[in-house]
C-alpha cells in the first residue's frame, strides 16, 4: 500500500530531499549536535532519504557510533549509499516492517518521515520496539508546506498559501487536517504511550544574502516544483501572473533578488525516552 503521501519504493524525489537537507544544514546539524551521541551508542535514521543526516550523526560522534540509514524508496537507498562514510549500513525497508531485532538502538531519529504513514502512532510504536531502555526517539517535521511570507505583499502571501494547500488536498484526496504533521508530533508520541521528554521548533529563516544551497533550494523545490504551473487553476489569474513574475530569474520583480526578501519554514524536534 502508498504512504499517505504517495510514497513506494518506486518514487523518488532524491533531488528535493537533498536541496532540502543542504538548504537546512545549519539547523538540522545543530540539532543532531544537541542529542550528544556517545561513543558506541546505535542510531537508526528512519526515513533516511538521500542519506545526509547519516553522515552528520557519524560526524557529530566523531567516527565513534554506529549510525544505520532506513529507507522505503530505491532510489533514496542509492543515493544514500553514494554518500554515506565507509562501512555504513543502509537498509531498503519499510519502517512499518523494519528488518531490525527490537531493543537494538540507543538513537532513532525520523524527521520529515513519519507524516508519510497512514497511521503515524502505529509507525511511532513500531520505531520505540527498536530503542533500548533509556533509549531516544526523535520525532521531527518541518512545515509540510512551506509558507512563504512575503514582507512586502501579506494579501499575496495568503492566496499562494492557500493556493498550495488546495492543489495538495486534491492531488492526494486527503482533507486539510491530514496535512498538518507538525502539529502534531507531542499527540503521536503521547498515544504511543512515550513520555514527552523535550520539544523545540526551530526557525529556519532566511534573508539576503542568499548563499547557493538557499537559492537552489527556493527556486527549485519551491518556486518550481512547488509552486509554478500547478498553481494556475487555484489562484486569479493577476494573482498568479504576479507570482510568476516573482519567480521568474529573467524578471526585474524576481523575489530572490529583492533586498527585502525573507523566508520562514519551521522544524520541530520531540524526544521521547522509553521507560
Amino acid at each position: 500500500m502508498a504512504g499517505l503521501l504517495g510514497d513506494t519504493s518506486q518514487r523518488d524525489y532524491a533531488q528535493k530531499l537533498a536541496l532540502f537537507n543542504a538548504f537546512a544544514r545549519p539547523e538540522l546539524r545543530e540539532a543532531i549536535a544537541a542529542l550528544a551521541v556517545q561513543a558506541g551508542q546505535r542510531v537508526l535514521d528512519a526515513g533516511c532519504g538521500t542519506g545526509e543526516a547519516v553522515g552528520w550523526f557519524h560526524e557529530s560522534a566523531e567516527d565513534r557510533a554506529l549510525v544505520v540509514g532506513m529507507d522505503l524508496a530505491t532510489a533514496h537507498v542509492r543515493a544514500a549509499r553514494r554518500g554515506a562514510p565507509v562501512h555504513t549500513t543502509i537498509l531498503q525497508a519499510d519502517m512499518l516492517r523494519p528488518p531490525l531485532a527490537d531493543g537494538s538502538f540507543d538513537l532513532v531519529w525520523a524527521v520529515n518521515a513519519i507524516n508519510h504513514l497512514h497511521d503515524p502512532i502505529a509507525g511511532v510504536r513500531t520505531l520505540a520496539t527498536l530503542l533500548r531502555p533509556g533509549g531516544r526517539l526523535v520525532v521531527g517535521q518541518s512545515s509540510l508546506v512551506p509558507d512563504m511570507y512575503f514582507a512586502w505583499d501579506a494579501r499575496l502571501e495568503q492566496r499562494v498559501n492557500d493556493a498550495v494547500r488546495a492543489y495538495y488536498r486534491e492531488r492526494y484526496g486527503r482533507s486539510e487536517h491530514e496535512f498538518t504533521a507538525v502539529r502534531a508530533l507531542v499527540g503521536w508520541l503521547q498515544a504511543a504511550g512515550l513520555p514527552l521528554v523535550t520539544v523545540r521548533t526551530r526557525m529556519i529563516e532566511r534573508t539576503q544574502p542568499l548563499v547557493e544551497a538557499d537559492e537552489r533550494y527556493l527556486h527549485e523545490a519551491i518556486f518550481c516544483d512547488t509552486w509554478g504551473e500547478r498553481l494556475r487553476p487555484y489562484l486569479p489569474p493577476e494573482d498568479f501572473d504576479a507570482l510568476a513574475r516573482l519567480c521568474d530569474p529573467d524578471d526585474e520583480r524576481y523575489a530572490l533578488r529583492r533586498p527585502d526578501f525573507h523566508f520562514l519554514q519551521s522544524l520541530t524536534l520531540a524526544v521521547a525516552t522509553k521507560a
